[in-house]
């Protein structure tokens, strides 16, 4: 007589987060990626430029999410290169792939794809590159090291990351003005997969070092960001209770509650405006290295 098999499927590496990219966080990067595209740019660049991205060379852009670094990179590499974005997030992919489809770009492609976990042709790229891509892996020492086996040795690394939580105003203010209000669970451990994971570097230097990267140093770097890419004081705050923590709390609230944050939010912010825009200062590692 057959027996039913009750073994467990077991779920994904990055299960959460792959989730949390396509339910939560995709639509709403995808309905303010023109802001936070203007958030983010310079430092993305910034991470372009220290990655010497040029003509000719292949790169893989991780956690491309809607597409615009993997365009700014086509662009840079020229005809001569290629550019492969790869994202867990599949509404987020369907807008590059929309907005590559208007350039006349044929250097450039999106693929659905776990960096930690997906199987890349040895040696397929000269750069691995990412803005603020990299700090959702669960496990960043099996997701580096499976990066490497894509890199060319002597390729290069570089990608931005957040320093730590509490040198990014932009991120702690919305937080502690919410959390007068209501109860946000912050994550348990600092390396937990999110924004912040890779704020320690000296940690960071020792995954990268272990997955097969020497040479990596770590710039410091300081920018006085516009949230949301300008706008009023009202609609800067309105981004900024939108994205991020305090958004996946205040979804779970009644309107009355949104409106209490909301106006804590105008009182925090109002001495970081200047009339077209809220500036607040962030602090980011900007990362490179070479594959040994």
């Amino acid at each position: 007589m057959p027996t039913e098999d009750k073994t467990e499927q077991m779920e994904p590496a990055n299960a959460e987060q792959i989730r949390y990219w396509n339910e939560a966080a995709g639509p709403t990067w995808v309905k303010y990626q023109d802001s936070l595209d203007l958030q983010l740019a310079e430092l993305g660049k910034h991470a372009m430029d220290r990655g010497r991205i040029g003509d000719g060379q292949r790169v893989l852009d991780i956690g491309c999410g809607c597409g615009d670094t993997t365009l700014d990179i086509a662009g840079r590499v020229g005809s001569a290169g290629s550019v492969t974005g790869i994202d867990v997030s599949a509404l987020m992919l369907e807008r590059g792939r929309a907005t590559a489809a208007t350039t006349g770009l044929d250097n450039v492609r999106f693929d659905e794809a776990d960096a930690q976990t997906s199987a890349f042709s040895p040696a397929a790229f000269d750069v691995l590159y990412s803005r603020f891509g990299v700090m959702f892996f669960e496990d960043p020492d099996a997701a580096f090291a499976n990066l490497r086996g894509s890199l060319v040795d002597g390729g290069r690394l570089s990608f931005v990351c957040w320093q730590k939580r509490e040198e990014n105003p932009w991120m702690t203010l919305p937080v502690m003005a919410a959390m007068r209000h209501v109860t946000i669970d912050m994550p348990a451990s600092p390396h937990a997969p999110g924004p912040f994971a890779f704020g320690d570097s000296e940690r960071v230097r020792g995954i990268l070092e272990r997955a097969g990267f020497t040479d990596t140093e770590f710039e410091d770097h300081r920018r006085t960001v516009v949230m949301g890419g300008g706008g009023t004081l009202e609609e800067a705050v309105d981004f900024a209770s939108r994205v991020g923590p305090v958004a996946r709390v205040l979804n779970s609230h009644p309107p009355e509650v949104r409106e209490a944050v909301m106006a804590d939010l105008c009182e925090v912010f109002a001495p970081y405006y200047r009339g077209d825009g809220l500036y607040v200062e962030s602090a980011t590692w900007m990362v490179t290295g070479r594959a040994a």
